[in-house]
């Protein structure tokens, strides 16, 4: 069933907005194809991905940065006719270019920030790509508006902070019409990034929340495009993000890149408990690297903090300007101590909060009344509402409470600058500074702190002016919310919240003697100076082509509606099992070994009722009354229930519970194949089970007669997982004497005795067919967990030892598509009964027993 977050969704998918009306039809830009095929069958949606294999033509790599605005300055020439263009200075897009290689080419695609008019688009367009190598984004005011100042600012932007829309008046509701136009607007973005790509040689980086669904409009067109996105805000918990109505339509588009970063630990860690919660996706951190497993692809993710631009603070740092501005603050501010504040003017950062703290530091220790002094300044605002407006109007009145308060001639212990602050003089405050406090109650990341570090360095030790020599100290008093927090060991973190902790902090950073501000500086120093945007980029990048390495040695496909498209990545030697292939093989084979696992292979998972039904009885009965098949069900469960529900079945072999337990048809007695009987473990490794049933809810305990089974599948995701490694530690403990193997599954953890595995059923089951001359010449293999995987490795072996010829027709195959030892797979359990029915319907009727058809329902 579609989830209803998908109305409309698919004429959106595909380029049409209803909502919002179509814009209007332009020039297309030019474009280099290396692949075959025209370019109007790219410029539908419905054609088919471009997966060519066909070796490129181009000479070097080239990388198109995409992001919501692009890295320039635009202003309306003097005659009003036409615009002129600039590079903006201070955009991380420029700065990130230095940590590219060198000969790499960079394309930008976004929007500008002014207004172009439509019929001066074509030419800006020109002018953009000609001069600057960007390709802008126009976005029709409609969309526009609704996109970024409506699903961006009033629903991403406060959910990602942890605000949740409690009534309309807070936050409001949600509003699909919105959602449609942010889909709308990721969609051009995608048609402007699909007119200039070079899909087999480009990379692609996608930059922040603005354009978290483009993943899956570029997948669509290009399966083997090698993309990264990165995260500038924070990601929220799962509990907050879960609350979004359409959190998997973006959770899917985001896992259609192939690499996706975040600056923290926390903001990965909660990503991936979504992917868990919502998706059923586990992660695993090889070699330092964590990848989530995602349809046959790994999708990279990525921790590591942006950094600032070295280069750019330091020609700041030697402006003359800045120089004057620096003589002129410290004459304002002559003997007293300056703690400065930098923020946007949000709601989330805190000023309200730190102003708090600030007049309470000055009641607690009255010292610093007529000596210290908070300089705030306030960048103006990016967004707009009421609740904007809310806390404009209380950092007025605390500012002009505390200055009526604390205030002496000549002495206001607030000073608040409510305008834009240039560079130069915000790097003049930096040096007079004694201490930067950050109080903001959520932050992505925060360069202050780093731009602060380095402003009080100073150029060089060369520098011969005052504020240059001497030793170099800082202090920061930083929020334990923010995404720079971690990196900065030696800061005073505090929890914004509490402002008698914060005021404290902020007396201690101002009261610490010199030479520890100088240690915790040099500190600081040595880890912004070497952790700048250069090393950032390179490093994500380099992960990037890591990733992305095989991409173009794996089969590709993509499947899917709308934003629940995806692309399946298959090795080359790892392919569907193919019904006509199979039933051909079948039909010359002489000897057939037919081993089928149970639960997950011809019984779905999520089924409740675990009986099986009339058609499965049927198939089975039809295969293994075949005089020329020799059918085992291999599976964990019990051998009562099995032998009960197969009772039909006269000729069917049953191995129970891994194969402890095994019998050759109905008519045969069970037979133990255990190397041991013995079960007193079983009161060694209950009472422990029990522990942990107790203790975390949805678990529950199997008692089988050779084994016991925790499951955990109905318990919290996390939770339950954390228990299970946290049990089979437990239990590997104490029965590390018995004669029994612990061993972690699909939601289980289960103790069984030693030598027991389906592995050991499958070469019973060759070997005996062998020794009777019947050697299979034809093996088909079927399971879907980590337990069936043990069958198929035994098959390999079983050639090689000669239990199975060399000219065997081997079919191992796994149920859904993911890494395993099997070299074929099926979708699902349905599938495989299709796959079993074709196989039995074309069996030879003369071979059947005459107990076949007694059997059959």
């Amino acid at each position: 069933m579609m989830s209803r977050s998908y109305t409309n969704l698919l004429d959106l998918a595909s380029g049409n907005f209803p909502a919002m009306g179509q814009p209007r039809e332009k020039k297309r830009l030019p474009r280099v194809m290396t692949v075959p095929g025209v370019i109007s069958e790219l410029d539908d949606d419905q054609a088919n991905s471009v997966t060519s294999d066909a070796p490129s033509s181009a000479i070097q790599d080239r990388i198109i940065i995409v992001a919501n605005q692009l890295p320039v300055k635009a202003k309306r020439r003097p005659d009003n006719k036409g615009w002129s263009f600039s590079w903006d200075d201070d955009s991380l897009l420029l700065q990130l270019k230095d940590g590219l290689p060198e000969e790499m080419e960079v394309l930008y695609v976004g929007s500008l920030k002014v207004d172009v008019d439509p019929v001066e688009q074509d030419d800006v367009s020109q002018l953009l790509l000609d001069k600057f190598k960007c390709v802008p984004a126009f976005l029709p005011s409609d969309i526009l508006t609704k996109f970024y100042h409506g699903f961006c600012k009033q629903h991403l932007w406060p959910l990602f902070h942890y605000m949740l829309p409690f009534s309309a008046s807070h936050g409001g509701r949600f509003d699909r019409s919105l959602w449609e136009a942010y889909v709308a607007a990721n969609k051009i973005f995608s048609q402007r990034v699909i007119e200039v790509i070079n899909p087999e040689d480009d990379y692609v980086w996608i930059h922040d929340y603005h354009l978290m669904v483009l993943p899956t409009f570029l997948r669509r067109r290009f399966n083997r495009l090698r993309m990264g996105f990165f995260l500038h805000s924070p990601f929220p918990s799962s509990e907050i993000y879960r609350t979004l109505p359409v959190r998997e339509e973006i959770m899917k588009a985001l896992l259609n890149s192939d690499l996706i970063g975040f600056h923290t630990y926390d903001y990965a860690r909660h990503f991936l408990s979504c992917c868990s919660r919502m998706l059923g996706l586990e992660y695993q951190s090889k070699r330092g690297y964590i990848g989530v497993e995602y349809y046959g692809r790994t999708i990279g993710i990525k921790i590591m903090p942006v950094g600032i631009h070295m280069g750019q603070i330091k020609s700041v740092l030697s402006l003359a300007d800045k120089e004057w501005r620096v003589a002129e603050l410290k004459q304002q501010f002559e003997g007293k101590t300056v703690l400065l504040g930098v923020d946007d003017m949000d709601v989330f950062k805190g000023i309200d909060l730190k102003l708090l703290a600030m007049e309470q530091m000055l009641k607690q220790h009255p010292k610093w009344q007529g000596r210290a002094v908070l300089v705030q300044i306030a960048n103006p605002s990016r967004g707009r509402g009421k609740d904007l407006e809310d806390i404009q109007a209380e950092i007025q009145a605390s500012c002009k409470r505390i200055n009526e308060t604390f205030g002496q001639p000549g002495y206001e212990p607030i000073v608040l600058i409510d305008r834009p602050v240039s560079l130069c003089e915000r790097f003049a405050y930096y040096t007079i500074a004694e201490c930067v406090v950050v109080t903001a109650v959520r932050d992505g990341m925060n360069l202050t702190p780093y731009e602060y570090i380095v402003g009080r360095q100073g150029v060089s030790e060369s520098e011969s002016s005052s504020e240059s020599s001497g030793p170099k100290k800082s202090m920061l008093v930083v929020s334990e919310f923010i995404g720079c927090s971690p990196s900065l060991s030696g800061a005073i973190r505090v929890n914004p919240w509490n402002t008698e902790s914060t005021a404290e902090a902020m007396n201690e950073a101002i009261s610490m003697s010199d030479a520890e501000k100088q240690l915790r500086h040099e500190k600081h120093y040595r880890y912004v100076s070497s952790h700048d945007v250069a090393f950032w980029s390179r490093s994500f990048f380099q992960d990037l082509e890591r990733t992305c390495k095989d991409h173009f040695r794996r089969r590709c496909w993509g499947i899917g509606l709308s934003f629940g498209f995806r692309v399946v990545a298959l090795d080359p030697n790892f392919r569907k099992l193919s019904i006509d292939h199979i039933v051909s093989v079948y039909l010359r084979s002489k000897n057939r070994a037919i081993l089928l696992d149970y639960d997950g292979t011809v019984m779905p998972q999520t089924s409740h009722n675990k009986t099986p039904s009339a058609e499965v009885i049927s198939i089975i009965n039809a295969l293994s009354g075949d005089t020329k098949n020799t059918v085992f069900v291999v599976s964990g469960r019990g051998r009562e229930s099995l032998g009960k529900w197969f009772s039909p079945c006269k000729k069917l072999g049953i191995a129970a519970e891994h194969g402890f337990f095994m019998r050759w048809s109905a008519n045969d007695e069970w037979e133990v194949c255990g190397q041991n009987s013995e079960f007193g473990w079983k009161q060694i490794a209950e009472p422990v089970m029990k522990l942990y049933t107790e203790s975390t809810d949805g678990s529950s305990i199997e008692t089988k007669e050779s084994a016991l089974v925790w499951h955990h599948r109905d318990a919290d995701p996390g939770f339950g997982s954390s228990q299970a490694k946290e049990m089979l530690d437990h239990l590997e403990s104490v029965l590390a004497n018995e004669p029994v193997a612990v061993k972690s599954g699909q939601f289980i953890v289960e103790v069984k005795p030693q030598g027991v595995s389906k592995g050991m059923v499958a070469e019973k089951i060759f070997t005996t067919m062998s020794e009777k001359g019947k050697q299979a010449d034809f093996v088909l293999c079927i399971g879907d967990d980590r337990s069936d995987e043990e069958m198929f490795e035994i098959i390999s072996n079983a050639i090689s030892s000669g239990i199975l010829s060399s000219s065997t027709s081997v079919f191992a195959c796994t149920v859904g598509q993911k890494p395993s030892k099997a070299r074929y797979y099926l979708d699902d359990p349905a599938e495989v009964l299709n796959m079993l029915e074709a196989l039995a319907e074309a069996s030879d009727p003369e071979s059947f027993t005459d107990t076949e058809s007694e059997g059959s329902l």
